[in-house]
């Protein structure tokens, strides 16, 4: 999929976007956005947050992507991925513990994991396997099985709050009246809220 750079660290002026400072892109970065996808309202109102897709960013020589589950799973130019979110905003969070942890060795196995899912369909359905993925599923696995750490806590469907009409619409749309509530899920505002993460820019 990519090489890894030997320090995995580039600066970038931020891609014109006019912000006067700069943002230290470091692989394994994990970013979040709104998305303007048909299912984002429904998944901001379920988990309470305004981030509805994130992405791993990874560097490729003197240029940052960021790995999405979308379909397919796939790299994306970080400028075009934030470009794609609501009205440019994002935020991005880091390990707090990133220098210790995400050492060359540690970002090899997590590009192994992750070339796993390269080329995956999306899950629309959120179920825990590996057949087909969704956003933070594909973060939360890559850090999990790469090198054992679970970034915000894993729920089941019933969890969410399903209450809201717009909620309620999409969870018709996609299982009827079969709402499998004991499905393991991992959502992007638990992997936002995860004390293991500390924000280095947001916008």
């Amino acid at each position: 999929m990519l090489k890894i750079l030997p320090i995995l660290v580039v600066v970038l002026g931020f891609f014109n976007y006019g912000c006067s400072e700069e943002y230290e892109a470091q692989n394994g970065d994990i970013i979040f956005q709104t998305s303007r996808s048909s299912q984002s309202l429904a998944i901001q109102r379920a988990t309470n947050s305004k981030y509805s897709h994130m992405g791993i960013i990874y560097i490729k020589g003197d240029r940052a992507f960021v790995y999405e589950a979308v379909e397919p799973v796939k790299l994306t130019p970080l400028n075009e991925w934030i470009d794609r979110g609501e009205r440019g905003h994002y935020a991005i969070k880091r390990l707090v513990n990133a220098r210790e942890k995400l050492t060359p060795e540690a970002l090899e196995k997590m590009l192994a994991i992750g070339k796993t899912f390269e080329n995956k369909h999306y899950d629309l359905y959120f179920e825990w396997s590996d057949d087909r993925i969704y956003c933070s599923e594909l973060v939360w696995k890559i850090y999990k099985r790469a090198l054992d750490i679970e970034i915000g806590k894993l729920q089941t469907l019933g969890e969410f709050d399903l209450s809201d009409p717009i909620v309620q619409e999409k969870v018709r749309e996609r299982f009827g009246d079969s709402i499998p509530h004991n499905e393991t899920v991992i959502s992007p505002a638990a992997i936002f809220t995860s004390e293991q993460l500390v924000t280095v820019r947001k916008r």
